[in-house]
């Protein structure tokens, strides 16, 4: 009885290497959760600005801006903290960041498949695209989207509180995660376990098959369009949110959907990052890079702010 605990707080491992390197760490996490930070605001404010950026699809566009931002917020401060040197975490703590985790990771799946369908109605059926997709449906779906993912993960948080954790509690990991709590329960956790893995491919495949379904009816349609710079035109549209799609999937399904969660944590780690540090960053590099529309609304807010300046040094003077 005297190893069984209710675990006061935990030990985050973090990543054992010199502190050197953990220093330079740290200051490659910042830059990048600072720029992330940037860069999606930039988005939710060019949506807001430009009216010809006024549709659903971008719409849909800031509601991921948005989530991209709490979702790398609910890890990345943790992070930079036991890159510095504060390692412990209360079990309050640990079980707010993995409900504020998944919450969100979840909500980010629904909404890419929401905005899979948005592109399969522009593309496929677009004379009724704009009575389908009005701003009414926008709200609702994306409501939807963050009330569902918020529920759902509440139960899974509340069946892992009544966990009874084992001392040491250190947990091998960056943030708290759902494996590395298992391992350390003092009572099998096969139950739970099956409960998770349940849970990860309810939401993560469901969600998947509705984009996989949608794809494939968009690229049935684009094979159809007679002209080479119309199908390039159509393919365009979905590339930026296909690219991110595959990166979201494929980090999360490597982590997550697996019959069995002992499995190597130093590759999880690297994943980890990848997924919750770096992909918030690389969603609005991607969107702008390969979207027209928004390149040339961020051009045309340059220009506007280059006159102003322009025009105040005129008067200045």
């Amino acid at each position: 009885m005297e190893n069984q605990s209710s675990a006061a707080q935990f030990f985050l491992v973090g990543f054992t290497i010199s502190v050197e390197l953990q220093l330079f760490l740290f200051v490659i996490f910042l830059a990048i959760y600072l720029l992330t930070l940037t860069a999606n605001v930039a988005i939710i404010c060019l949506v807001r600005i430009d009216t010809r950026l006024h549709t659903p699809m971008y719409f849909l566009l800031s509601q991921l801006a948005f989530l991209e931002i709490w979702y790398t917020s609910s890890i990345a401060p943790k992070l930079l903290m036991n890159l510095a040197g504060w390692k412990y975490i209360s079990l309050p703590g640990c079980l707010s960041q993995i409900y504020f985790y998944f919450s969100l990771g979840s909500t980010e799946f629904f909404l890419l498949g929401v905005m899979a369908f948005d592109r399969y109605l522009a593309i496929c059926n677009p004379l009724r695209y704009p009575s389908i997709m009005n701003g009414q449906v926008c709200i609702q779906a994306t409501i939807t989207c963050w009330s569902v993912a918020f529920i759902s993960v509440f139960f899974l948080v509340l069946l892992i509180s009544h966990l009874t954790f084992c001392k040491p509690t250190i947990i091998n990991h960056f943030f708290c995660d759902i494996p590395p709590l298992f391992q350390l329960s003092c009572k099998d956790t096969f139950l739970e376990e099956i409960v998770v893995f349940f849970f990860a491919c309810c939401i993560i495949l469901t969600s998947l098959l509705l984009t996989v379904v949608s794809y494939v009816l968009i690229v049935s349609s684009i094979v159809k369009i007679p002209s080479t710079k119309g199908r390039q035109k159509a393919f365009s549209t979905c590339a930026s949110h296909f690219t991110v799609v595959i990166i979201l999937y494929g980090t999360v399904i490597f982590i997550y959907v697996r019959p069995s969660l002992s499995y190597p944590m130093d590759i999880n780690k690297i994943v980890g990052v990848f997924n919750t540090v770096v992909t918030p960053l690389l969603n609005p590099i991607i969107y702008c890079l390969r979207n027209k529309d928004v390149k040339e609304a961020i051009k045309k807010v340059m220009n506007t702010k280059l006159s102003e300046r322009n025009r105040t040094s005129i008067f200045t003077k």
